[in-house]
Formats: structure tokens, sequence, C-alpha cells
């Protein structure tokens, strides 16, 4: 046996490694993660079941430690299992393992990838002597070969870091969400981290909804010299106070003031100012720039990062420290000494600071091989070109020399009143020669001297409001939990999923809103979990954490009085409010009837929204009313913002019972309801009656079922508002769209027996979505083959196409350049249209439908 395995994590970064390795080495990848804890998916409940009726004691705490995988009163015993689907990898893996010397273990250099090392280890089993522990920062030849040189052993402490943050993830989810659904709303969960960064977005949303605005004035004042060089300056003092007017009659009484007074250029100040360059990214850093500049969700951003790593073009992703090998400063300085020249380049490389919580001394997020500018690779697209290019830039002008550039200020005074203007002029580029600055910088100099008169031109008083804190952008919301330490580079983009995944919070305009149950929550575990969503404690765990992989202190002693004083709080939650425990979210009855039963109808929250709940349905199952009204925010038809910043303060209600702001919705056209922001821990509500124009339209429609000619009604679900059909037998749904209009009828998914998947022994089937028509498998989800029809097959199959598309069958099934021809669409018109490929590239023919003809164009 001469060989070795080398075993990654994507069969992506297999491919590329492989091309490094010699023919000594068999490179497998595991796909990620191999076994975890066990869960109740359906391949384990018979599992669950049966060890359930093993266990001693037939009570609910056996069955959530069976649940959870983990015995928190035996040591922390924990139950692994083979994750579905694995079974086949591991089998390859472990009949490679018993051909081979040894078995070089290469997940990633996190904690996360230490831990997927050890299950492999473990699943794999046989001869622990011939397992290898092997780590590299970045996917090159250079370093592969380096980090086989430096074989180490798989690192328990780091292991232990990681399964600790699993055990207390697990411990909070599992034994929490039960409680929550009893007391508050079912579907509801709580989470270590995730619910910490509710609570940041529910608390600016709460200063949002309270916020008064004030009135205040800002006084700027056109004046010109002798030479007539005109400047405008800003009265920012009065009689050595900063100057702040709240009322139109303060500024005109310095208006008056100024007007008689003789102003005077009292300074010039010149000052040379050095900024230096920004530093290369780490984790936190790139999601934001990607936000920010790029309008990349976190999400988005990591996986295209995962993708570009996995290919080789850039360093590990997962960072939060600005170290630079020796290798990468040398590389890039002699890069920028060839392209921008000597007065670019610092005397010493540029040395970043690490943040005081550093978790691994990893290196900054780098391009592997600076010379390459442009991505070649099939797998990866222009986005991914987009990020590559953000990376590359940062990092080269991070070891770039500083701007240099002058700060002007001249001063004037004007009897007491002081008034300044300031500006800047660039003399040295420096690293915005590669990166733009994002503040404006003037390039011209007012070149006015000391003693010099001024003479007004026109006074410029601006009326102003001041603004409540700004919601969070995904951005600003990673910068604010690495403020307060809450979660790791390697969490940060799983939180800002899951949390928009519950329904605690959502996205509009790049904007996060906290929703109703969101807020709920957050006050709800806020009373009874002081410390499970408290930031201190929060940051302080991510720091034992640190220690635990460092070995300086004990992961079950952590993870003991972790669970001691959880469940203590857990225990005391479960009582009765007058006893302590958490409140419940009781339904505050209101004097609306229901139109069914005429029942009053109570107001109700859940993971969908606020609505109104008849309170007939808590009656016996025979005469049970189930009927609901689905609930819409006043907010999102506040579109006039001039009308909205005037009439701010008349639009506020407050509650007659607690004065907190009010809430409003829209019942229909004829009804809205103003709901108090302590809901339901208040019972403060008010209707207000009339004819509202400022509401959605579709609320006023009868919208007709097209498949069975009943009537549709409004609703509002997990994944936005749509029109049910109210016949239980036939359940068509109709999408509102994010403009407010109803989406058109879907298409009937249409067979089409005799056109074969490739991937799959399925057949294709013609389906409608927001996308317009496309082939996808029979058999989804097990297959996901999807594919763009041609032309050609659909006038092949025109007797099974419905009159509404037909007109795609007698389009050009041919080019100019006899190309076959395909259906596209075109999301913004909602038309389709019919396009041509070649060599798997789009080309310039289009054809478009019109008169009912069909015209060639060029795109």
């Amino acid at each position: 046996m001469q060989k070795s395995l080398v075993i990654v994590e994507s069969p992506a970064k297999a491919k590329t490694i492989n091309q490094y390795l010699g023919d000594n080495y068999i490179v497998k990848s595991s796909v990620g993660h191999v076994r975890d804890l066990l869960t109740t998916n359906a391949k384990n409940k018979d599992t669950i079941k049966q060890s359930i009726l093993i266990s001693k004691k037939f009570d609910q705490k056996n069955i959530l430690i069976q649940k959870m995988g983990i015995d928190p009163y035996q040591n922390w015993k924990a139950e692994y299992h083979i994750l579905p689907g694995k079974e086949k990898i591991i089998s390859e893996l472990k009949n490679i393992a018993n051909q081979v010397d040894y078995i070089y273990l290469a997940t990633d250099l996190d904690r996360e990838g230490e831990a997927i090392a050890w299950h492999l280890q473990e699943v794999i089993g046989g001869d622990v002597s011939k397992f290898r522990r092997v780590v590299f920062n970045e996917i090159t030849k250079h370093s592969i070969e380096k980090a086989f040189k430096n074989i180490g052993y798989i690192n328990m402490n780091r292991v232990r870091a990681q399964q600790a943050r699993r055990f207390m993830d697990r411990i909070v989810g599992y034994m929490i969400s039960p409680l929550l659904w009893t007391k508050i709303s079912r579907g509801l969960s709580a989470g270590r981290v995730q619910s910490v960064a509710v609570r940041i977005i529910s608390e600016r949303e709460h200063i949002i909804k309270n916020f008064i605005p004030e009135e205040y004035w800002k006084l700027s004042i056109s004046l010109f010299s002798k030479k007539r060089k005109f400047i405008t300056m800003n009265v920012t003092h009065y009689k050595d106070q900063i100057f702040c007017l709240t009322k139109k009659e303060e500024v005109d009484f310095a208006i008056e003031k100024i007007k008689k007074s003789f102003l005077i250029i009292q300074k010039c100040e010149d000052k040379v100012y050095y900024k230096a360059a920004p530093a290369p990214f780490i984790t936190s850093t790139l999601q934001q720039s990607s936000s920010l500049k790029l309008g990349f969700s976190v999400k988005k951003t990591m996986f295209l990062a995962q993708k570009l790593y996995e290919a080789g073009y850039i360093t590990y992703i997962r960072t939060d420290s600005y170290y630079l090998s020796k290798h990468a400063i040398k590389t890039v300085r002699l890069y920028i000494q060839s392209y921008y020249g000597n007065d670019y380049l610092p005397e010493q490389p540029n040395v970043y600071s690490n943040q005081k919580h550093s978790q691994e001394a990893h290196e900054a997020i780098r391009p592997s091989n600076i010379k390459i500018k442009l991505i070649k690779s099939k797998n990866l697209n222009s986005d991914a070109q987009k990020l590559y290019t953000l990376i590359w830039n940062q990092f080269i002008a991070s070891q770039m020399t500083s701007i240099k550039y002058k700060s002007i200020t001249v001063t004037a005074m004007a009897d007491k009143f002081k008034l300044q203007n300031s500006e800047r002029i660039v003399i040295f580029k420096g690293w915005t020669k590669i990166l733009t600055e994002e503040k404006h910088i003037n390039l011209d100099s007012t070149n006015l001297e000391k003693g010099s008169p001024l003479f007004i031109d026109k006074f410029l008083p601006v009326q102003k409001f001041t603004k409540p804190p700004p919601r969070f952008n995904e951005a600003s919301l990673v910068r604010e939990l690495e403020k307060k330490g809450i979660g790791r580079p390697s969490t940060y983009a799983a939180i800002t999923s899951k949390i928009q995944e519950r329904g605690y919070v959502t996205i509009k305009k790049n904007k996060f809103y906290a929703e109703k149950m969101g807020e709920i929550l957050t006050i709800r575990l806020k009373k009874s979990f002081s410390d499970l969503i408290d930031y201190n404690f929060t940051a302080n765990m991510e720091k034992k954490l640190d220690q635990i992989a460092d070995n300086k202190i004990s992961w079950k002693n952590v993870l003991n009085s972790f669970f001691y004083d959880f469940s203590k709080q857990l225990e005391q939650a479960k009582k009765i409010p007058e006893d302590g425990g958490m409140e419940p979210n009781i339904i505050v009855m209101t004097s609306i009837d229901c139109p069914v039963c005429y029942k009053k109808m109570g107001i109700k929250t859940a993971v969908t929204g606020v609505f109104l709940s008849c309170s007939g349905y808590n009656s016996e199952p025979k005469t049970r009313c189930k009927k609901t009204i689905n609930l819409i925010s006043l907010n999102e038809f506040n579109k006039n913002k001039k009308d909205k910043k005037e009439n701010f303060k008349k639009i506020i209600n407050r509650c007659h019972i607690c004065n907190m702001t009010m809430d409003s919705y829209f019942i229909n056209n004829k009804l809205k309801l103003h709901i108090c922001g302590n809901n339901p821990s208040c019972i403060g509500y008010k209707i207000e009656k009339g004819k509202f124009n400022d509401g959605p339209t579709y609320l006023s429609q009868i919208i007709q079922c097209e498949k069975c000619h009943a009537e549709m009604t409004f609703k509002i679900g997990r994944f936005g508002k749509f029109f049910i059909c109210i016949n239980q037998d036939c359940k068509n749904t109709r999408k509102i769209l994010s403009n407010g209009e109803i989406s058109e009828p879907k298409l009937e998914p249409i067979s089409f027996p005799k056109l074969l998947c490739k991937e799959s022994n399925a057949w294709f089937v013609l389906r409608e979505g927001v996308s317009g028509i496309f082939f996808a498998a029979n058999t989804f989800p097990k297959s996901r083959e999807t594919r763009s029809p041609l032309v050609e097959e659909l006038f092949q199959f025109q007797h099974l196409l419905p009159e509404k598309i037909r007109y795609l069958a007698i389009g050009p099934q041919i080019d100019d350049e006899g190309n076959k021809t395909i259906v596209c669409f075109n999301r913004k018109t909602k038309e389709h249209y019919i396009s041509s490929k070649k060599e798997g590239k789009f080309t310039n023919w289009v054809a478009l439908f019109s008169d009912g003809k069909w015209l060639v164009n060029k795109k």
C-alpha cells in the first residue's frame, strides 16, 4: 500500500486539490457534515419511539432527551447519527481507508471544520494512528505543498468548543420551543444567538415607532469677497455656544442681527492630513462591503465567497484576523511597485491589529494569486466576478500609501455669531487610486485671506426635523453583532437568514423590520430568560467558547453552569403569570362581529402576522367557528413622503390606556383598526370608520376562482399575501405581487411524456413560475432538472397547449444562423419572447410577439 487518502468537505475543493497532489493521493469529498445529533425527521422517528418504549421512565423528560440527542443529566452523553443520504459516501471512504497507509483530514481550518474532521475519523474508524490533520488557508500549489510538510492531528479542544456551542443551541431550541407553543403561538422557536439578533431589531423598531420629531433650523449664508469670490458659510456658534435654533422666530432674529453686522474673515487655517489605507477584508467587513457596494445579502456573499475559495481564487473566508502572510505581502508590494510606482508603495508593509476576541490566527481574505484579475470558470457567474474584484481591490489598497489632503477652514465673525466653511483638497491620491473614498472631497480652494471683508449675497435658512435612528440593513446588523461580540464570522449568514425564515423580521427595501411576533417574543424572553438574550451574557459565552478552544477551561463545566441557570429560568417560566411565569399571548376581544356566526372577534398574533379570530373558535367542535380576517399594516401604504413628513405628529395614535403608539391596520376599505403597540399586554384598540382611498385596491375587489368559479378570500401566509378559493375541494390560490396587483391565473402543469430528462428516468412537465413557463422533471423534488422549452418542441406538441400560450408554438424555430430557439421571459414586462443560444451562450437574436405576429429584432 503506497497511496494516501485525502478527505475534504466539498467536491469542488476536491477537484481543485487533486490537480496539485500527485498520483500517490486519492482526494475525496465528504460533502459537508457526515453525522449530527439525533433529529426528529422521518427516518429516525421509529428509533425515537423504540428508545422511549425501552426507557425506564416513560415521561416528557425522556422524550425530550431522545429528541435532542444529548443528555445534560448524564454528563452530556451525546447520540450521533449518520445524516440521511451520506451512507454511500461513508461506505466508499471506509473501503478506500482500508487500502491506504494514511488518511489526511483536510477539512476547513475553523472549529466547524475541525469537528467535521473528528466526525469523519469516528465514522471511518480503524487504526487511529493512520489519521492526520492537514489545514491550508488557500487552495494553491504553494499553500498545499506547505501544508503537507506541516502535518498535525485533530485538536480536540477546538472540537469540544464546537460541541459546546452545538449542545447549548440544542438545549435552547428544543427546551424553550414547547413552552412558546403553549404560552404564545404554535410554530415558534428561540435560538441562543438568533433571539439576541431579533432583540436588536425589535428594540430599534420600538424606538422608531415611538419617536416624536422635533423641529430645528440650520442657517447658512451665501457670501462674496471684493473679488466676487463666492463662499457659503454655516452659522455654527453664538456667544461661543453651539448655534441651534428650534423656531422660525429665532432664525429671523439671527438674520436681522447678522444683516446689521460687519463680516470679516477672522482666520484661515490650512492643515495637512493623512488617511491610512483600509484593512483587508475579514468575514464581517466583506459581508458589510458586499451589502453596501454590490447589494448582495450576507447569505449570497458567503455562498459566492465559498465558491471562489473552493475554486482556488481567494483565501479562506471565515476569519476575523487581519494577518497577512509574508509571501502575500511580498507579492502585493512587487505588484504595486510594478503597476503603480514607488510613490504608492509605503516604506514598510501596512500592519493591522486584530480584534480583541479574534478566534483563530487565520489570514485576512485576499486573492490567492494577485496576477489574476478575471476569473475563468464555468461554475462562477458575473456576481462571483464582482465579489472577487471587490476583494482584489481591497487587498491591493490595503498595502498602498495613505491619502494626503489639505483641510482648509475659513472662520468669519458677524456680531457674536461665528461662521465657518471647511473643505478638503487632495494632494496625493494614495490608496484611492484603486479604491474610491466614500466621502466627497472638494478639489478647489476658496483662496480667501485673513482680515478680508465679506458681503452678504443671501441667507439660506433650512427647516429640519430630528430623525429616529435608521433601521438596520444586513451590513449594519452584522456590524452591530460584531461590536457587541455576539456570534462569530461563520455564524452571521445563518443568523440573518434564520430570523427571516422564522418570520420574526422581514426585509423591505434592504431594511430590517421587526414583525409583531418578533416584538412579542423579545418581550417575553427578556422577562423570563433574561440571561439568554442579554448582550453581555451572549458575548461572554463566546469568550468562554474561545477559552475552551484554547484549553483554558473545561467544556463540560461551561455547559453545566449554563444548564443549571437555564433550567431554573425554564421552570419558573412554566408557571402561571401570577407566580412569576411567562405571560401568555391572550386574545384581546373587540366589538367587531364575525361575518359568519356574529360572535365577537378578537385580536390575535401568529408568525404570519396580526389577524382577527372569531371567539366561536373556542366552542364545541360541532359549533366551532374558524373564521379569521387578516389585517394589513397601514404603514405599507404611506407612500407620499411629503405628506407623511408634514402630518407625522397628526397620524400618530396613542393608546388611551397606556399612551403607547398604536399600530394601524386595514380591515377593509371602510374599516381601520388601531391596536396598542403593547398588545397583547395592553387591551387598548380603536376602530375607525370611513371610506379610505389610501388602502390596497384588492381589498375591495371580488375575485372569482378560475377553476371552480367560487369566490376567493384574502389571506396572509408565511410567504406573503394571497387569495384562496373558499371551496375546500379546490384550494386554488392567486398571489398578490409586490406592486399590489393580483397575479394572473397560473398555468396548470402539462405532462410531456415523450420529452425525457437527461439526468434521470423522468419526463418533463410544462409549468409556469415567476420567470414564465419552463420544463421540470415530473418526479420533482426527487429530480430537480429544469430547462427552458425549445420552440420546436412546443410546435410538435401544440395540441397540448392551452390558448394562453399557444402563440409561442408558432414562433421561429431557428435563428438567422440556424441555431435552435428557446422561449424566454422578461420579468419587467411580464412577457415571453424567443431567443437563441450558440455554444451555451445567448446570441443577439431576439423575436418579439406583437399584433398577432412574431417580429425579429437585435438586442
